[in-house]
């Protein structure tokens, strides 16, 4: 399984020379599973960075919630342009009300040109399955996480390898992390043992205090959280849009040093950059 981060950032694009490093596209990464498949996870304005070679392949878009941030850019993602392309979007339920109709809010007049009914790829819509069911050669495991509004993270098993992706996510809600058992917390089974995780990192503990409730986490929260579930590999990712390149290099500094304090290789731990590419389940190089 291979996967490559085409956006990194929460809330809004940033576009810039601060972030050209880091990147200034919001959340999306890219993954191929081992049978070909291709799955995109949430459609951020990074979206625009995939499958630029037009394969025919069919595609999984597996949305975590419906934030602007993570469906933005799925109105300049070109095969659904395209006659023939075969498109399925996953996301999480919400009442009645289908994802269809839900997304359909967003690519409508006013605030769009297009609308979902003159596309001409063969789009379908689905609510995802909580448990897990069969993509391809993966098993997707979702399930819902501390986050505001109805939101999921995923949990993909390909070919021995396994990727967690946890982009908006606030499991120190409820309190310390350190007093709540593995069986409360949250995203703990999507998480647990996973090779890569991708974890949301908006926060420094500095800045958290004011932020309290917004569904995002601080870095101590995520270095506590990835201990926790004893994964190989760490990447901070929705890197809050206030950031710059060169305070994200502080962010990684501090991470790596309370990532070290727990025993563990400073190597493991990184901050998401656009265009990374991640063999899944291959050690860190």
């Amino acid at each position: 399984m291979r996967m490559r981060i085409c956006g990194t950032r929460g809330s809004v694009p940033t576009p810039g020379l601060d972030s050209a490093r880091y990147g200034g596209n919001t959340s999306c990464v890219h993954v191929q599973l081992s049978d070909g498949t291709h799955v995109i996870l949430d459609a951020g304005t990074g979206i625009r960075n995939v499958n630029r070679n037009g394969t025919d392949a069919p595609i999984h878009v597996l949305l975590t919630h419906l934030h602007m941030d993570h469906i933005q850019g799925l109105l300049f993602f070109a095969p659904l342009f395209r006659a023939g392309a075969e498109i399925t979007i996953w996301g999480p339920s919400a009442g009645a009300i289908p994802l269809r109709n839900r997304i359909g809010r967003y690519m409508s007049a006013p605030l769009t040109p297009v609308e979902i009914r003159e596309l001409p790829s063969h789009l379908d819509f689905r609510n995802c399955p909580i448990g897990e069911w069969r993509l391809g050669s993966a098993r997707i495991h979702a399930e819902a996480v501390i986050h505001r509004g109805p939101t999921l993270g995923y949990r993909i098993e390909d070919a021995d390898a396994t990727l967690c992706y946890l982009p908006d996510h606030e499991p120190a809600l409820v309190g310390p992390l350190d007093q709540i058992g593995d069986e409360w917390l949250s995203g703990y089974t999507l998480a647990r043992n996973a090779d890569v995780l991708i974890h949301d990192a908006q926060y420094t503990d500095e800045e958290y205090p004011r932020h309290g409730g917004w569904g995002h986490s601080a870095t101590s929260h995520v270095v506590e959280f990835a201990a926790r579930c004893d994964v190989a590999r760490t990447v901070f990712f929705h890197h809050d849009p206030g950031h710059t390149d060169a305070q994200l290099d502080r962010v990684l500094d501090d991470g790596r040093e309370r990532w070290a304090q727990r025993g563990r290789d400073p190597a493991t731990l990184e901050l998401a950059k656009e265009e990374t590419v991640i063999d899944v389940g291959l050690p860190v190089a």
